[in-house]
């Protein structure tokens, strides 16, 4: 199974509080503060619930 990063690219200040909420879950805090994920179904899921303030690549 591959890997995947994301990054924060936006803050979340101003957005809808399941938004925020996401963005926490995801392991996320500050503006370009990045994780490596499993690439799942779930977390696919969240990436789209906050694909505006998300970057999101491919790790090998």
């Amino acid at each position: 199974m591959a890997d995947i990063k994301i990054t924060l690219v936006k803050s979340t200040i101003g957005h809808k509080p399941n938004q925020i909420k996401t963005v926490k879950a995801l392991g996320l805090s500050k503006v370009h503060s990045a994780v490596i994920k499993a690439d799942t179904q779930d977390i696919r899921g969240m990436i789209n619930t906050v694909s505006h303030l998300v970057k999101v690549e491919e790790v090998k």
